[in-house]
């Protein structure tokens, strides 16, 4: 059996109860820090941690403190956290105090973080990345979160960063692209930059490669999971190869086990074959809330978590995320990852941002299809970037359709919803009678 399984945890030799209450003890992060959108500090909306750990004991004593710990356990539900509904109803992931604790000390490890450390967190707080690898990771080092603004900005993110000394940011690959793309990026200072995640989607490789060469953070790292798992599994180190760091989604995190599945017959396949990415472990959720049918087709009798993600395990563990089992497009039986296709499309110097989807076609039963989002005062046309795609890539996965666009469909929390990108270009090129098209 292909299974991967990290090594031993270094500072809870056993994870349980016990350890649980001294993880929650640590100490707390030193000082929280909101900024209006104008950058001027804004009090008044928040709480001073002391005062936040006063208005804790106010009402009542360490007796009924005691009393009311005894009826908790460390394995019950804390959070009933929402899919983003990339690929339709969103669901309510139950997860545990056990799960995202752990999970926010891990990531946090992962960063190498300490009470030096100042994280920028532009990411809600509603979701799994703000939550546990933004908070739960800073309290659990006792790291300073920095709060940018209460909606994203990059022009506020990137002032945040040069005025407060951040040395470390999170965002997913649409806020740094954001980033990066802002006319006034060279006027900021990210000196102090050392760290951070990108993570929430599939993290382009020229992305990332600008992100550590332009922005300066030489230890950023990648994580991969999704809200079901609390939410991390895999993610890279510090000090891995630049080539690790940028190509994969690193190896699997300390107390979880991974294997890669053929999706129809779900039998463990060899490392280096593409199939299903499988977890089991601490982090993974106790149901899809009030979904139980939901709940086992996510969750197998032995405890695996189904991702759906499309990987490729190496040798050496790391893996590689190479597409949706929903997204993979199948022309005239040739199997296409989006996901390379988009990959190849970022080395276009007029390229910002790309996403590759499959849509009905009579005759091949899926064609590909790329919406482009161009980069501030560049110009291209379907016509260029197919040449572009023809002198360098198998004639399969050249998109036959392209859409030039200012955004994408998202949800709230900057993940992309593909689904949506198929219903809008299904209606606009008028393929409604293709995707009528009934198949075996």
């Amino acid at each position: 059996m292909i299974t991967e399984l990290a090594p031993e945890i270094r500072k809870f030799p056993k994870i349980g109860p016990d350890q649980e209450i001294k993880a929650a003890r640590v100490p707390a992060l030193r000082r929280v820090v909101t900024l209006s959108n104008g950058g001027e500090p804004s009090p008044s909306s928040m709480l001073p941690w002391e005062r936040f750990i006063d208005i804790g004991t106010m009402n009542s004593s360490p007796a009924e403190l005691r009393e009311r710990e005894k009826t908790l356990e460390c394995y019950d539900a804390i959070n009933i956290q929402y899919t983003s509904g990339t690929t339709g109803f969103p669901k309510g992931a139950t997860l545990t105090h056990y799960g995202i604790l752990n999970n926010g000390f891990f990531v946090g490890e992962g960063m190498n973080f300490t009470h030096h450390d100042r994280l920028c967190i532009p990411v809600p707080f509603y979701h799994c990345f703000g939550m546990v690898l933004g908070n739960l990771a800073c309290v659990t080092h006792g790291a300073t979160m920095v709060l940018p603004s209460d909606a994203f900005s990059a022009e506020t993110v990137l002032r945040t960063v040069e005025e407060e000394k951040c040395t470390a940011l999170h965002g997913v690959p649409t806020m740094f692209i954001a980033e990066l793309d802002h006319p006034n990026f060279r006027e900021f200072n990210l000196s102090t930059l050392r760290t951070g995640i990108m993570a929430g989607s599939p993290c382009p490789v020229e992305v990332m490669k600008k992100v550590i060469s332009d922005m300066g953070i030489r230890e950023i790292t990648i994580c991969y999971g999704m809200t079901e798992t609390s939410p991390v599994s895999f993610q890279t180190r510090i000090d891995d190869s630049l080539e690790l760091r940028v190509t994969t989604v690193g190896r699997a995190h300390p107390h979880v086990e991974a294997r890669i599945i053929d999706p129809l017959t779900g039998r463990t396949l060899p490392r280096g074959t593409a199939g299903e990415l499988c977890v089991r472990g601490y982090l993974v959720m106790l149901k899809y809330w009030n979904n139980p049918e939901a709940t086992r087709e996510a969750i197998d009798p032995e405890g695996w978590m189904h991702t759906g993600d499309l990987a490729v395990m190496q040798q050496n563990g790391y893996v590689n995320i190479v597409g949706r089992t929903k997204d993979m497009i199948s022309r005239g039986g040739e199997k296409i990852f989006p996901r390379e296709v988009e990959d190849f499309l970022y080395t276009h110097p007029n390229v910002s941002d790309v996403q590759v989807i499959g849509v009905p076609s009579r005759k091949y039963g899926e064609e590909v299809m790329a919406w482009v989002k161009l980069k501030p005062g560049e110009t291209a046309t379907a016509q260029e970037l197919q040449e572009y795609c023809k002198a360098r890539i198998a004639y399969f996965k050249v998109p036959a359709y392209f859409k030039f666009t200012g955004s994408f469909p998202m949800t709230v929390t900057g993940k992309i919803q593909k689904f949506k990108m198929r219903e809008i270009s299904i209606k606009e090129l008028g393929l409604q009678g293709a995707a009528t098209i009934r198949t075996a």
